[in-house]
């Protein structure tokens, strides 16, 4: 009978040995030591070469193989773009039931990579299963610039005169820095980050549900630079803008110029990064319109010429801390301040004003001549405060555990002056008006992830995601009484607004790479409330607006392998964009002279639907093509639109005008003509359709866009290059009207000395001559018997810089910083 149990409980134990057997490891870039994930981990057989199993590293490059079965086995690591590693032999025996082999380091690929890449340069595209990845080792032009001009050189990516980002057409994705979201305006963050500290640009277009579902284009994810090698990095960057050559006739010149240094050093378990960076971009301009509004049978029209310009300052300190006290646990602290201001000044002469009734009668039934100058001042700042925590550990059986805790202060806010002078005596004060805002806003967000050990169908991971917003808003209006001299407040003008939005997350999700397919599979489940409380000066309007929702997000991609040139792949992701306390504020704020903006405390998220499908082929010498066609569903399409307010001023108010849809194609190749000329190409091409209705008139409008983005560089030597880059966005429909078409060429020449210690960069951007319309943006919007209104943006052209960075040792840079997360969308 003992024996029969001894016999029964070996059995047992034997059997769980068996099941228990794993075999894991980390694989990394063997030039960067970043760890490579996505990478594919195939385990073979040694007697018959035969596949026995196979997974995908995480985003830490780690990888697990379970349930192995006793015998002799080895490993082949591959990536696109990488040699595959295959490992020694092993042997898996009921001797032991864990084999770690350590790091395995990937090569590029000297086959698949051009000869640009064997000097140190890499593709300037790797296409994965979900996502696209730049490297920004190919964009000179951006050299010493912000995240902004970076942004610039990717395809699907259009950045306007306004320096507002676009993905596939859409302002509305979600920033992520280092993989972390966050939630303040985009720009505000990009233009406050060089562009020479950020390693590559991870564009998700169809994100899964392990991701916040914000942002109905999807995810563009920055990736800072960083190592994992002991010592020092420093590395100081200059920039000097030329004096403008062409002349706009402002008021003042404009001013370019700034500098940034990063120090990193890491010592062992300690990584410790300090970064600083001032930046001063001024853009001179001019802005011509003209409007005509239709009342009651009187069509008054007020024609405007003049200055608009932009004095920016931005400067901002971050300071980062890492501690890996062992391989299974590593902390990290972060800090992030700044301030920035932007000016933007509008000395408009509003120089043939004039009424006519009957509307359609001449000039020999004008009501009224006037003319005036208004001299607008609009001053916008933000001063923020972000800080963050961060642990993950790692268990022995590679199942992982993350947690990340972040909480961000922002003061936004600024004046605007607003003076009608006569004309041509500007000594004559017609209105004198001033408006200020306060709006401070506090944030918080934490994250809980649990990524389970490999299992036979896949990497599974469950994580929960707690989110907080409460931004208040405090709006003074003030006129000027002539007669005494003293500021009266406006109540129609003036009001407090406080936004709160709490949304807790939680999400499933589940990963598997074969040989020839991968799958990913993610649900995520959203609980939003949202309550807006607004009250005027005078006491009248104290009302609260609450929205909620509860909504499941799916996603699914897969991607098969024809062969080891030619991959397919598909995707589906359902997405939401939130409203800003800025476009819900329904209490008007003059903006200009003829201006109104207000918002709509009643406006609905957005809620998108995305396809795709792509197809992706390695050409010879390095060579490559993509393409993916898209389509994408908004409901509750937010535009901003306009109605009379009064006969020379129109209302901008924000409204959920119905549904927009998307069905596109994005195009990109990157071929080289000689060893020496490296060519890139990107392109867009999307057919974008409204339908639906504001102020009982119907919207029903489509056009057909495109964007093209090309980037071609020619290396003279190892130590010299040249670089032309273009930037085209076609005109475009809105739900009343249309915007022009916009275009940017650059060129810039870079040169190395010192042993590629100190780098030369000599940019030549928005090139005209005189001869193009270079960097000029046309607004257009009409609605019939009501009002028509066109205004051409002139920004400054020709514009040149020298750029300087010096590196003073050879060390990598593994600098790493966090960013605003919730002030961003606000600014």
């Amino acid at each position: 009978m003992k024996l029969k149990l001894f016999t029964i409980g070996v059995f047992f134990l034997f059997s769980f040995i068996k099941i228990q057997a794993q075999v894991t490891g980390i694989i990394l870039d063997s030039e960067s030591q970043i760890p490579i994930d996505y990478a594919t981990v195939a385990l073979y057989k040694v007697a018959d070469s035969t596949l026995v199993n196979g997974v995908i590293t995480n985003e830490q490059g780690v990888f697990t193989l379970d349930n192995l079965k006793k015998g002799n086995y080895y490993i082949a690591a591959s990536f696109i773009g990488y040699t595959t590693k295959t490992t020694k032999t092993f042997l898996v025996d009921k001797s032991q039931s864990f084999i770690d082999l350590g790091t395995l380091y990937l090569e590029p690929s000297l086959e698949r990579l051009n000869e640009v890449v064997v000097q140190g340069k890499r593709s300037a595209v790797v296409n994965k299963v979900d996502r696209q990845v730049f490297s920004t080792k190919n964009f000179q032009n951006a050299l010493s610039g912000s995240g902004v001009d970076l942004l610039k050189n990717i395809p699907s990516v259009n950045v306007n005169g306004d320096g507002q980002i676009a993905l596939r057409g859409s302002t509305s994705f979600v920033l992520l820095l280092n993989g972390k979201p966050i939630q303040s305006s985009a720009i505000q963050i990009l233009a406050q980050l060089p562009a020479n500290a950020i390693e590559r640009v991870e564009v998700i277009t169809a994100p899964s549900a392990k991701y916040d579902p914000e942002g109905k284009s999807g995810i563009l994810n920055i990736i800072t630079k960083k190592g994992a090698i002991n010592g020092a990095f420093t590395q100081v960057n200059l920039k000097l803008g030329f004096p403008s050559i062409e002349d706009y006739d402002n008021a003042e010149p404009a001013g370019r110029y700034g500098g940034d240094f990063t120090y990193n050093v890491r010592r062992d378990a300690w990584n410790f990064s300090l970064g600083a960076s001032y930046q001063r971009n001024d853009i001179a301009g001019r802005r011509e319109g003209d409007v005509y509004t239709i009342i009651n049978d009187t069509l008054t029209r007020f024609p405007s010429d003049g200055e608009r310009s932009f004095d920016e300052i931005n400067y901002s300190g971050r300071l980062n801390l890492d501690y890996t006290p062992s391989e299974s646990n590593s902390f990290s602290l972060g800090v992030y301040a700044g301030k920035r201001s932007k000016d933007r000044r509008a000395t408009i002469l509003y120089y043939d004003n004039h009424a006519i009734t009957p509307a359609d009668g001449d000039d020999s039934d004008r009501i009224y001549t006037f003319q005036y100058l208004n001299d607008n001042l609009r001053i916008r700042k933000s001063d923020f405060v972000v800080a963050s925590f961060d642990y993950a550990h790692t268990f022995g059986n590679s199942s992982n555990l993350s947690a990340s805790f972040l909480y961000e202060y922002t003061f936004l806010g600024g004046p605007t002056t607003n003076e009608n002078l006569g004309y041509p005596d500007t000594s004559q004060i017609l209105q004198e008006e001033y408006n200020t805002n306060d709006n401070p806003l506090n944030g918080i967000r934490f994250q809980l992830g649990y990524e389970f050990k490999p299992l036979e169908i896949g990497q599974f991971s469950v994580g929960y995601q707690y989110r907080n917003l409460d931004h208040k808003g405090d709006f003074i209006y003030e006129r000027k009484d002539l007669n005494t001299g003293d500021f009266v407040l406006v109540p129609e003008f003036s009001s407090e607004v406080n936004l709160t939005r709490e949304i807790n997350s939680g999400y499933v999700q589940l990963d598997k790479s074969l040989e020839k397919f991968d799958y990913s599979l993610g649900l995520r489940l959203e609980s939003m409330d949202r309550d807006l409380y607004l009250k005027d000066k005078v006491g009248v309007v104290d009302t609260t607006y609450a929205y909620d929702f509860v909504k499941l997000y799916p996603s699914a991609s897969v991607q098969y392998k024809i062969n080891d040139d030619l991959k397919v792949k598909a995707a589906y992701s359902r997405r939401v964009e939130r409203t800003t306390s800025f476009k819900m504020n329904p209490f008007p704020e003059r903006e200009h002279s003829e201006t109104l903006e207000q918002g709509d405390p009643t406006l609905k998220p957005e809620f998108i639907d995305l396809v795709e499908l792509g197809v992706v082929k390695d050409l010879e010498k390095g060579n490559s093509l993509y393409g993916t066609f898209y389509y994408r569903d908004v409901k509750n399409l937010i535009n901003r639109v306009n109605t009379v307010y009064n006969d020379t001023i129109l209302n901008r108010i924000y409204s959920n005008v119905g549904t927009g849809k998307s069905i596109g194609l994005e195009l990109g190749s990157e071929f080289n003509i000689t060893e020496s000329w490296d060519n890139f190409v990107g392109a867009n091409l999307y057919s974008y359709t409204i339908d639906g209705a504001y102020n009982g008139y119907a919207i029903d409008t489509s056009s057909f866009v495109y964007s093209l983005n090309i980037n071609s560089t020619y290396n003279f030597s190892d130590t010299a290059a040249l670089q032309f880059t273009f930037n085209y966005l076609s005109d475009r429909v809105t739900a009343q009207g249309e915007d022009s078409e916009f275009y940017s060429p650059n060129l810039s020449f870079k040169k190395s000395f010192l042993n590629n210690q100190l780098v030369a960069t000599l940019q030549w951007q928005n090139i005209d001559m005189g001869l193009l319309n270079t960097n000029e943006q046309r607004i257009t919007t009409w609605q019939d018997n009501s009002f028509y209104t066109t205004t051409n943006y002139v920004y400054e052209v020709d514009m040149v810089f020298l750029n300087l960075t010096y590196t003073f040792n050879k060390v990598k840079n593994q600098s790493k910083f966090i960013e605003s997360e919730f002030g961003k969308r606000e600014f």
